[in-house]
């Protein structure tokens, strides 16, 4: 019997935690203070555990050694983006497989992301550490504005901020305070942006499917709107034969096939986003979790794979143990989701036969359709962001940090 030890400090990964439950494993989570009672599947979970938010290392590794007495701890499983270091350092410290530190940072340091897609010759924004002021002023005279100033430790969008002109750059680096080298300076590059979402096996991707936003999601961040991802067809999501030169997924495929043997991911699920420019394929950002905002259900929606239950197969399978994707579905499938001005928006009058999920959370109206026919998910998506405009739409500050 395997024993897993979650992570988690945002509510996140209940598909995950059944999953590890039904294939007979004992659940263990370790969450913080203040979602102790959150609705976690507690018939799925052993015992939980709870840390301050604002713990430190020695403090986690005290609270784990002492639940590690009386339980052998196989797996450490983090279900967030924050958590992965915390992860990778449970998992040194515990001599458990899976990945340290030096490949965790890969996942989640923005400036150690670029760095390392530099060296094994993946493109990616012109940036520059912000540490030092000199570098800093060579840099910018070299590299005509605008640019992004990016915390390296958020995820998604939260925290960026767009500096259009250089009159902007030193304030805006003044008000970041003691925190400057904890940020990066890159070129701003125009042009649609993609994510591919795969699922690595033996250090072998065995499924990734690409999809394209309907606008950046710094865009609607920072100015608000609706947002839109929707899967693109692939000829093959195993990878089991060459994709023709004209599909469009074709250049992610092969992109995120790069960056995932170079940054070391052997076992576990990714979510990568590139931008498509004048010069081709711009590596952005990756992860090594489920994506978010609903992006597992439509990638379910479109493929018949659920991210969080495959996941959750490949840790309690285990590095030597037996993994096989379930049956593949074919179909095409997006997602329109924005805030709402309603606290429980009414969906009742979006009727289409193509919607396979409603969302029902608070302050948000999201719909997802699937069809076999992409120009008709297409259409959808279009129609659902004009609706969504006029029936929903709200509009907040984009968050320093996520709040979920």
């Amino acid at each position: 019997m395997v024993t897993i030890l979650c992570v988690a400090t945002y509510l996140k990964g209940e598909a995950f935690i059944r999953e590890c439950h039904r294939l007979g494993a004992v659940v263990l989570l370790l969450t913080e203070e203040g979602l102790a009672t959150a609705e976690w599947p507690r018939e799925a979970i052993a015992e939980i555990h709870t840390i301050p938010r604002t713990a430190s290392e020695a403090d986690i590794r005290r609270v784990v050694g002492s639940i590690a007495r009386r339980h052998r701890i196989d797996r450490v499983a983090a279900l967030d983006d924050f958590d992965v270091e915390m992860g990778a350092m449970l998992r040194e410290f515990l001599q458990v497989e899976g990945f340290g530190r030096t490949v965790a940072g890969r996942f989640r340091d923005k400036l150690m992301m670029r760095t390392e897609a530099t060296r094994a010759g993946i493109p990616v924004p012109a940036f520059t550490r912000v540490i030092n002021d000199a570098e800093v002023n060579d840099w910018a005279d070299e590299i005509a504005p605008p640019w992004v100033l990016k915390p390296r430790g958020m995820a998604a969008a939260a925290g960026i901020r767009v500096v259009a002109t250089r009159a902007q750059l030193w304030p805006a680096l003044e008000s970041i305070g003691d925190e400057r080298p904890m940020f990066l300076l890159e070129r701003f590059v125009a042009g649609d942006v993609y994510h591919v979402d795969a699922i690595v096996r033996n250090a072998r991707i065995v499924f990734q499917t690409v999809s394209k936003y309907g606008r950046p999601p710094i865009q609607i961040a920072h100015d608000g709107g609706v947002f839109v991802t929707r899967t693109l067809v692939s000829a093959d999501l195993t990878r089991s034969a060459p994709l023709e030169a004209s599909n469009e997924a074709a250049p992610f495929l092969t992109a995120n096939e790069r960056l995932l043997a170079a940054f070391e991911l052997r076992n576990g699920v990714s979510h990568s986003e590139y931008i498509s420019g004048e010069n081709g394929v711009t590596f952005l950002e990756t992860s090594a979790r489920v994506g978010g905002a609903y992006i597992s259900d439509v990638v379910e929606a479109a493929t018949g794979v659920n991210l969080w239950v495959e996941w959750a197969r490949l840790e309690i399978a285990g590095e030597g143990g037996d993994y096989r994707l379930p049956e593949l579905r074919r179909d095409s499938a997006g997602i329109a989701l924005c805030l709402a001005r309603q606290e429980s928006p009414d969906l009742s009058p979006y009727i289409d036969p193509e919607i396979v999920l409603r969302v029902r959370r608070p302050h948000h109206a999201g719909l997802i359709v699937r069809s076999p026919d992409p120009e008709r998910v297409g259409a959808l998506l279009d129609s659902y962001v004009d609706r969504f405009s006029r029936d929903f739409l709200a509009t907040m500050p984009a968050p320093e940090r996520p709040t979920a």
